[in-house]
């Protein structure tokens, strides 16, 4: 077995079947596991912050997604030894200056109560005819000491009601570009291929390939 940046592998299973790989992705939040956990291939399993038994709530004090995405995986990297990646996501709207932004996630509140959130954001938007938005995901992967970024961007627009029972977040309110229904109505395997999450994880894997 060798080691690289803190994954194991066999040189010998790598020329002979499909690659395994664990990564730590920096993330307490069950929902977007399960969602990363189904973009990636059959190959990479991931480890969550509570399967490494860092039940902390990293701070993310940083203004922009790039900063907060980096904050997370520089933790679990000097805490813990161990190479990861963490994301940063988020809902941009055109009419409210870019809001909610890097505090989606506690637009309402600092409770980061979803229903509170899209409650919220409706009623900001209450009239406004323009309901543009785009989702924003990036994705800082620590590794060796060095991080690299990957970003991902889907465009559409708010509805003016919450629709759908899927997915989490906003997804019951945003509408992607070219589609009919919301996030929250589109069958996952829909979602998990076209979101912001996946043209990002997309780019990681990529460039995990070239390693």
């Amino acid at each position: 077995m060798k080691q690289l940046g803190g994954f194991l592998y066999s040189s010998i299973s790598l020329q002979k079947r499909p690659y395994t790989m664990k990564l730590v992705f920096a993330t307490h939040n069950q929902h977007k596991l399960e969602e990363v956990q189904a973009i990636m291939p059959s190959g990479i399993t991931l480890v969550s912050l509570n399967d490494i038994n860092c039940h902390d709530d990293i701070p993310e004090t940083a203004t922009t997604f790039h900063g907060n995405a980096e904050l997370k995986a520089n933790y679990v990297y000097k805490q813990y030894q161990l190479d990861c990646f963490a994301d940063d996501s988020g809902l941009e709207v055109i009419a409210l200056d870019g809001a909610p932004g890097v505090y989606s996630a506690r637009y309402a509140k600092d409770a980061k109560n979803g229903e509170d959130n899209i409650d919220l954001l409706l009623k900001n938007l209450e009239g406004v005819e323009q309901r543009e938005a785009q989702f924003i995901t990036v994705i800082a992967l620590q590794l060796n000491g060095k991080i690299h970024y990957f970003e991902g961007i889907i465009k559409g627009e708010i509805t003016t009601k919450k629709r759908g029972i899927n997915g989490f977040g906003y997804d019951p309110v945003f509408q992607p570009l070219g589609y009919d229904q919301t996030f929250a109505e589109l069958p996952p395997e829909i979602k998990n291929r076209i979101s912001h999450r996946a043209i990002a994880i997309d780019k990681l894997l990529a460039f995990l390939k070239t390693l």
